[in-house]
C-alpha cells in the first residue's frame, strides 16, 4: 500500500494544471514547478535517507515519510500559490522517504527474490499513478470537486496505507547491518561509474515520466483532443505500461545480460516522442501513446530492480537507491519547468518534443552501460 501513494499525488497535477494554472494565474514556467519542486525535494534529502534509516529503523522511517506526504496534501489543497508550493515541497519529502528506502527493504526481505518482488511494487506504482492521472478531471469537474478537493482526494490513500503499516512499526529494522565488506571506508559508491550510469538512467527516465505526466495532456490538446480524453490518455499510457512493469524486473533477473532491455525500451520511447512530433493524424495518437506507454512501464521497474541487481547486498541496494535518487533527480526536477518555459518560449512544441527525443537516446545509452552483469 506504500507503494500505491508514491505517484498519485504528483501525477493528478498534469491533467488539471491548465485549471491551476487560470486559476491562480501562473505561466506555464511556474506551473510546471508543481510536479519540478518535489521532485527537488527528492534530490535534495535521497542521498541522506538511507542514514535516517539506519539511525530511526526503516519501518519508522516509512511511516515517518507517510504522514509527511499526507500533511503536504493538505496544504496543497488549499486555494493559495504560497500553500501550492509548500505543500508540494512536504510531498517531495515524504514520497523521497519512501522512494529510497524500499528498494534496500525489498531487498533485506527478499534477497531472492528481487526481481519479483520489484516487479509488484513497481507494478502498484503505476496502477495507481494511472488512476491518478485519469480519475483527477472527472473528480475536478464531473463531481464539482473543483481542483483543490480533487487533489486532496488522494490524501485518503496515505491514510489506509499509515493505519496498514502500524502493525510494521514492532519489527523497528535498524537497516541493513554493516559487515566487513560494506564498511565505509571500503565503499565508495560515488567513486563507481557503473553507480553514475545507473543514477543516469533513473534520472532521465524520471525526466521522461514527469515532462509526459505534466505535460502529455497540454501536447494532446494541441492535437484535437478534449481535455477530458488528454487526461484519460495519460491513464491509458500507464495502464498500457503496467504488463511491461511487472514482466521487466522478472525477465532481467533471468538474463545474465540486460543490455537488450533498455535498448528495446528506449526505441519504444523514441517512437512515441517522434510520432508526436511529426504526426497529425489523431488517430495515430493513439499507436504513439501506446510506445510511450510501454517505455515508460518498463523503464520505471527496470530503473528500480537495477537498484537491487547491482548491489552486493541490502546495505548498498540502500546506498545506490539514495544516490540514484539524489542526483537522477536532479534531471527529473530540470524536466517540467524546463519544457515548460521552452513552450513558453517558443509558442510550440516542437523544440521541446525534440529535447525529449534527444533525453530517451542518451537515457538509452546510459541503461545499456548499466546492464553490465557487475556490482557497483
Amino acid at each position: 500500500m506504500v507503494a500505491a501513494n508514491l505517484r498519485p499525488a504528483i501525477t493528478a497535477v498534469g491533467p488539471l494544471i491548465g485549471s491551476i494554472r487560470t486559476d491562480l494565474g501562473l505561466t506555464n514556467g511556474f506551473a510546471g514547478l508543481l510536479t519540478t519542486i518535489p521532485l527537488i525535494g527528492f534530490a535534495i534529502i535521497s542521498f541522506l535517507i538511507p542514514k535516517i534509516g539506519k539511525q530511526f529503523g526503516n519501518e519508522w522511517s516509512l511511516f515517518a515519510g507517510l504522514i509527511i506526504l499526507f500533511c503536504g496534501m493538505c496544504i496543497r489543497s488549499i486555494s493559495s500559490v504560497p500553500m501550492l508550493y509548500i505543500g508540494s515541497a512536504f510531498i517531495g519529502i515524504g514520497i523521497a522517504v519512501c522512494n529510497v528506502l524500499l528498494p534496500g527493504l525489498i531487498k533485506s526481505r527478499f534477497p531472492a527474490k528481487v526481481g519479483l518482488m520489484t516487479s509488484v511494487y513497481s507494478t502498484v506504482l503505476v496502477i495507481f499513478a494511472g488512476l491518478g492521472a485519469g480519475l483527477s478531471v472527472p473528480l475536478a469537474q464531473g463531481f464539482g470537486l473543483g481542483w483543490e478537493k480533487a487533489l486532496f482526494c488522494w490524501a485518503i490513500l496515505t491514510v489506509i496505507a499509515v493505519l496498514l503499516w502500524l502493525p510494521q512499526l514492532r519489527v523497528h529494522d535498524k537497516g541493513p547491518i554493516v559487515t566487513q565488506q560494506t564498511q565505509p571506508g571500503e565503499f565508495r559508491i560515488w567513486h563507481s561509474s557503473l553507480a553514475w550510469q545507473v543514477t543516469l538512467f533513473m534520472g532521465l527516465q524520471s525526466f521522461g515520466f514527469f515532462v509526459t505526466v505534466t505535460w502529455l495532456p497540454d501536447i494532446l490538446l494541441v492535437k484535437g483532443l478534449s481535455i477530458e480524453l488528454a487526461g484519460w490518455m495519460i491513464s491509458l499510457l500507464q495502464f498500457i505500461g503496467v504488463p511491461f512493469t511487472f514482466i521487466t524486473p522478472v525477465i532481467a533477473g533471468r538474463l545474465k545480460d540486460q543490455r537488450i532491455i533498455p535498448i528495446v525500451l528506449g526505441l519504444f520511447f523514441v517512437a512515441g516522442y517522434g510520432g508526436l512530433l511529426v504526426g497529425k493524424n489523431v488517430i495515430f495518437t493513439f499507436i504513439w501513446i501506446f510506445c510511450i506507454g510501454i517505455a515508460l512501464g518498463g523503464t520505471i521497474s527496470y530503473a528500480l530492480v537495477l537498484l537491487g541487481m547491482r548491489a552486493m547486498n541490502a546495505q548498498q541496494a540502500a546506498d545506490l537507491s539514495g544516490m540514484a535518487q539524489s542526483v537522477g533527480y536532479v534531471f527529473a526536477a530540470i524536466g517540467p519547468f524546463f519544457i515548460g518555459f521552452l513552450y513558453d518560449l517558443t509558442h510550440s512544441w516542437t523544440i521541446p518534443l525534440i529535447i525529449i527525443l534527444a533525453v530517451g537516446l542518451i537515457m538509452t545509452i546510459a541503461g545499456v552501460g548499466s546492464s553490465r552483469n557487475e556490482y557497483v
